[in-house]
């Protein structure tokens, strides 16, 4: 736990505005450079300031439970942002909703705005974060899951994959399981309390999910865990090697990082 994290009341003590808003957002990343916003790119994050700034006529600063990365989607990321009374006198939030939808991508929807405690922080406030990462496991190649899923094939070891997982369970350093440079003088111990994999037929087609829920996240790090199971799936590796790979907190010594397609930000625990 990051003792540094300011609390709640913090927060609102230092909070400019009168009232905090959050919303829940999905999106498909194919078209969009990532979340954070990038000069000269398109983002997540700047599509929903810029159709904040028009509609409150400021700059309006959001929060996110969770950056994802370019390619990634979500379904349930939360962001959060601080407004005055009078910017929301004469729109409900409902209306609220339907704004943010009219002005953004298209590959963005905003499936809700809800009223936070002053100070409340999408990222900070977050307790749980779960993502799902989709394996397509036919015998060829998927039609309708090209866009949200790694074309795998049929012939993976579910069961040493679910042994290999096993080693990842419990607070750990996953220094191996994360871009190297974004590592660099930051802590990279996390608590991952579930690593599962379940079959799902989607559109006629056979498909396996892993999911994996944990308290925070590094950078590229479900995509670098989902990498190395698939090595163990495949036999290239054994199941014990992923608690090597741990022990080793070297970006070298695991798996490849999975397409950030099949990779989406499920849901966040408040």
């Amino acid at each position: 736990m990051d003792i540094s994290r300011p609390t709640l009341e913090q927060r609102a003590a230092e909070c400019e505005r009168e009232r905090t808003l959050s919303c829940a957002v999905a999106y498909d990343g194919a078209p969009f450079a990532g979340f954070a916003k990038q000069p000269g790119q398109l983002t997540v994050q700047g599509e929903l300031e810029q159709a904040l700034e028009l509609l409150f006529r400021r700059s309006v600063d959001v929060v996110c439970a969770g950056r994802t990365d370019a390619g990634v989607h979500a379904r349930g990321q939360v962001v959060s942002f601080d407004i005055d009374e009078a910017e929301l006198r004469g729109r409900s939030l409902y209306n609220l909703r339907r704004s943010l939808n009219a002005l953004t991508h298209e590959g963005i929807v905003v499936r809700s705005v809800d009223e936070r405690p002053r100070g409340f922080s999408a990222r900070f406030d977050a307790q749980w974060r779960e993502y799902k990462y989709y394996l397509a496991t036919g015998d060829t190649p998927p039609v309708f899951t090209d866009r949200t899923a790694w074309y795998v094939g049929p012939d993976l070891d579910i069961a040493a994959m679910e042994r290999g997982a096993a080693h990842l369970i419990g607070e750990h350093d996953f220094k191996s399981f994360c871009m190297a440079s974004s590592a660099v003088g930051k802590p990279t111990c996390r608590n991952v309390s579930e690593i599962s994999i379940a079959s799902e037929e989607i559109l006629g087609e056979p498909h396996r999910v892993i999911t994996v829920w944990g308290n925070a996240f590094l950078h590229s790090m479900v995509r670098t865990i989902v990498g190395t199971l698939v090595m163990v799936g495949r036999g290239q590796r054994d199941a014990d090697w992923v608690a090597e790979v741990l022990a080793a907190r070297d970006r070298q010594a695991a798996g490849e990082n999975a397409p950030a397609q099949g990779l989406i930000f499920w849901s966040v625990a408040y």
